[in-house]
């Protein structure tokens, strides 16, 4: 159609808003009853801890290798690198969906129905369903096939009942008629591992196969393989090569991208805590994205199918007047609500990707991190020295490291949809359609306007970069230096003005790329948001610096397989020992005076000096130690001496060799 001169072509939608049917959704019912199950299920869960923690006090009385009623109350290791790491990251996977569904649905518990005390029901139940989900993480702290047995009963039994309630009501009112649905699939994704992850550790208990988790963490193989790479010899010839040779472009986007791609090494494991980082972080950036998505475009969809005629009176109003004819004023305004519509969700697509991306990349620096610090590499990951041990601070980082992840997660993803969908209108309203129907081309106008003020700046900066290149440089025997400095500084001074304004353009853009790159890694706690210098005070990147500070000192590999060749040579020497206890026990015993068989000077030697150096350069052991007490704390930094002299050295070697 034909008007102000300029052909318009629209979408065909239909403005006839009598086909708007909106499905009216009754609350349901399930015919297993929540409050009842849940009444149930905490019944059974408390029996199952009594049950758990009267057969763990008859291992203990038996003689067991079985920690007792200690080892029930910590029902994971989060610092053995070598445990499965399943049964603690679906039962994390399922306590963060039933957080999701305590903020958002009106019910925080399904005991009551008060919503005057929603805060009330809601701090409760942040501390009711811990409680509620913990036996099905204690049901694998024993090893034990009563353990394996109850596990799957209760891990069956929330899966079956979770399942029957949403086949019986998959549509409810809340939000969205398929929002309980869909937010509660990743709960029945762990559920559903759960389920079969318990009766197949009970299928190899049978068989005999399963190895001993309690036992596992200093008798596995992972801490030896570790070492032996690290101590692998590498071809220096390929290491020259590889720092003399400049790669090109294509090389150059190849290495970027896979910067941002995570691939495993078999002698490398991540974290326990890494681990659950992750797959909360993933299922927080669903059921983010799943909000965000199902509250706004529903709502999008039923305005845009609503406009009748009467739109083109309310514009006129506002003397805005699209078109004479009202047919064509609710074509246009359907056509711009479904820009509207597009451009929302293609924000939270782009900021689900961003995240994935950032996450991605959080992976591989997480390795190279804790890399560097196993090898003592403390200044390119910190920028500055820092002490590698245990603090309050560093603790309390440490434990709340994977909650804070979750909530950064939550934020960036609400602020970066908002930022995106913004830059997105502002684009496709003020770039995009005025080009694709050639009107309202109001912020090209502006800027034709502003041509003679463009065509200076341009100038000036060509100028600048011309005369630089050819007028005040010279090249004189592979060297270069300033020529024609007269002429150098009395254009400093002219295009002073000039770059006053240039400065503006530069400080503008300087503030869009750092509010850009902020936004884009506010998810991420891994890199501070701030200066290397002031990086202290960003909290999330604080809390992570502590929190590699405990992983580091409490788990490093390299003591680790020391520890564990100690209790492997004691297990030898005498088989009365079992293999089963700690390092610092095996430690004990390795000092203790026995009987050894005849050994040559030259292996006992190297045993001593190799039980010198990991003492020496172990932080958790530097208080134990009565030589090293006489040393100031300003002498020991990271558990090694710095400022001892030769005499006090020869004094620490000779009683280590005695």
């Amino acid at each position: 159609m034909d008007v102000d001169g300029v052909d318009y072509e629209y979408p065909d939608f239909d403005p006839v808003p009598n086909r708007i049917k909106k499905e009216v959704i009754l609350p349901c019912d399930p015919t297993a009853d929540d409050r009842l199950y849940h009444i149930c299920i905490s019944a059974v869960s408390l029996v199952v801890m009594v049950i758990l923690a009267v057969l763990a006090r008859r291992t203990k009385a038996a003689g067991s290798r079985q920690k007792g009623l200690p080892g029930l109350l910590s029902p994971v290791n989060f610092l053995d690198h070598t445990q499965h790491k399943g049964l603690a990251v679906a039962v994390f996977g399922v306590l963060l969906c039933k957080l999701c569904g305590l903020v958002i649905l009106p019910n925080p518990l399904p005991f009551t129905t008060d919503a005057e005390n929603k805060q009330n029901w809601m701090i409760l139940g942040v501390f009711f369903y811990p409680l509620l989900y913990y036996p099905l993480l204690a049901c694998g702290t024993l090893h034990n096939k009563v353990g394996y047995v109850l596990g799957s009963l209760l891990s069956w039994t929330h899966f079956g009942v979770l399942v029957w309630q949403k086949i019986d009501c998959p549509k409810t009112p809340q939000i969205h008629k398929h929002y309980s649905l869909f937010s509660s699939l990743p709960q029945i994704a762990c559920l559903a591992f759960l389920s079969f992850q318990y009766p197949l550790l009970l299928f190899k208990g049978l068989k005999g196969t399963e190895k001993n988790n309690v036992t596992e963490d200093l008798n596995s193989s992972y801490y030896d393989d570790y070492v032996k790479k690290l101590l692998k010899k590498k071809n220096p010839l390929k290491i020259s090569t590889s720092r003399t040779e400049t790669p090109k472009l294509p090389q150059r986007i190849i290495d970027a991208v896979k910067s941002y791609m995570y691939t495993p090494e078999e002698a490398f494991r991540f974290p326990l805590k890494l681990a659950i980082s992750g797959v909360v972080s993933f299922i927080t950036l669903y059921q983010v994205g799943l909000l965000l998505i199902i509250a706004v475009v529903p709502s999008l969809q039923i305005a845009r199918m609503g406009v009748d005629e009467e739109i083109a009176n309310v514009l006129a109003g506002f003397k805005i007047v699209l078109s004479p004819d009202k047919h064509e004023v609710v074509r246009r305004v359907v056509y711009y609500m479904w820009c509207v519509e597009v451009c929302y969700i293609s924000a939270m697509t782009l900021s689900s990707l961003v995240n994935l991306a950032m996450f991605m990349r959080s992976m591989v620096l997480h390795r190279s991190n804790l890399k560097g610090l196993y090898r003592g590499d403390i200044y390119n990951v910190y920028n500055c020295q820092r002490s590698i041990r245990a603090s309050r601070p560093a603790l309390v980082c440490w434990m709340g490291y994977t909650s804070f992840t979750a909530a950064h997660i939550c934020i960036a993803m609400l602020v970066q949809t908002m930022v995106f969908f913004l830059c997105l209108l502002i684009a496709v309203f003020l770039i995009i359609l005025p080009i694709l129907h050639q009107n309202n081309l109001i912020l090209f106008q502006i800027l034709w306007s502003m041509w003679p003020f463009w065509l200076m700046i341009l100038l000036a900066v060509l100028i600048q970069h011309i005369t630089a290149r050819f007028c005040f440089i010279k090249k004189r025997a592979g060297t270069r230096n300033l020529d024609n400095r007269g002429n150098l500084f009395l254009l400093t001074f002219l295009l002073f003005p000039v770059n006053v304004l240039i400065g503006v353009l530069l400080a503008v853009w300087r503030m869009i790329i750092t509010a850009l790159f902020n936004i884009v890694h506010m998810g991420r706690m891994d890199i501070s948001l701030l200066n290397r210098n002031v990086e202290a005070f960003d909290p999330a990147y604080r809390c992570y610096a502590h929190y590699l500070k405990i992983e580091v000192s409490q788990s490093h590999p390299v003591m680790k397989a020391f520890c564990g060749m100690l209790l492997q040579s004691v297990g030898q020497k005498n088989n009365v020992v079992p293999r089963s206890q700690d390092a610092e026990e095996g430690i004990q015993l390795f000092q203790q005076q026995k009987k050894h068989p005849k050994v040559s000077s030259m292996k006992r030697a190297r045993g001593h000096w190799h039980l010198l150096y990991t003492l020496v350069n172990n932080p958790s052991l530097v208080g134990t130690r009565k030589h090293f007490q006489q040393h100031v704390a300003a002498e020991i930094l990271n558990g090694s001496l710095k400022g001892s002299t030769k005499g006090d050295r020869k004094e620490a070697e000779a009683a280590a060799c005695n």
